[in-house]
């Protein structure tokens, strides 16, 4: 439907409602006139006459009557979803979903949450942990966690916390039957726990860096894990060692 069949519509609704030209064409912001030909030509283009005009009143006929009946709704309906979008302007809602690491979620999202959930009741937050680095846009997240190397160029990235500090851990029981790891390709003869990354097919290189230099180990041992939690448990058991944020291991420290 073309956009001056629908003002013609509007219109007519304004004058059903009214009953009366003179307050139909104030609502409206037009001449009396102009709303007067507006009406005689959407009764022309329809065929049938819709308002019965007398000199001292205006009432819709038959058919005039049934148009308000079914058009005037669904006009309603509209006007409530367009004011219920202005309304997103002054007050945030709606679900925002986002994809993030266990500890990305646990560390850096729910801290910020906490506070921004209370103060806007009408948004809700949706968290999926995820370390298969899942394409952001076609599967319908709004943001997604990421390291820093692992930000598509393509991506608009926006640092949400400090540099992370990697730590490889152990139990005693582990120790006494291995030598502790000097450098990191001592490691490669230990027994370590692999975190498993799907969308890249294989495991997760251990990353290193000392006076500017990265190096990555790539490690094997008995157990692969696809979190970050996983991993600490498994080390926790003596089962091997484990690459982890620091901040996550702190509390086993002794």
């Amino acid at each position: 439907m073309q956009r001056g069949n629908l003002d013609d519509l509007l219109a007519f609704l304004a004058v059903g409602r009214e009953r009366s030209f003179t307050r139909a064409a104030a609502k409206l912001g037009m001449s009396q006139s102009s709303l007067s030909h507006t009406i005689r030509e959407l009764e022309a283009r329809l065929g049938v006459r819709l308002l019965t005009r007398t000199t001292r009143s205006v009432a819709p006929t038959q058919a005039g009557e049934r148009l308000l009946q079914t058009i005037g709704p669904r006009f309603e309906e509209i006007e409530a979803e367009v004011s219920a979008v202005r309304d997103l302007r002054e007050k945030p809602a709606g679900t925002i979903r986002i994809t993030a690491t266990e500890y990305a979620a646990d560390a850096l999202l729910l801290p910020k949450l906490a506070k921004l959930l209370s103060d806007f009741p009408d948004i809700k937050v949706e968290i999926t942990v995820d370390y298969g680095l899942s394409n952001i846009v076609a599967e319908g997240y709004d943001a997604g966690v990421r390291s820093g190397e692992q930000v598509a160029k393509d991506m608009i990235a926006v640092r949400i916390g400090p540099d992370l500090r990697m730590a490889v851990v152990g139990t005693p029981s582990y120790f006494r039957k291995r030598p502790e790891p000097k450098k990191p390709r001592d490691l490669i003869s230990h027994n370590c726990i692999n975190l498993r990354l799907p969308s890249h097919g294989g495991m997760y290189a251990w990353e290193f860096e000392k006076g500017g230099r990265e190096l990555k180990v790539r490690v094997d041992g008995q157990m692969i894990c696809n979190g970050a939690i996983q991993m600490l448990n498994a080390a926790m058991a003596g089962l091997g060692l484990a690459y982890i944020p620091e901040q996550m291991a702190e509390p086993y420290f002794t």
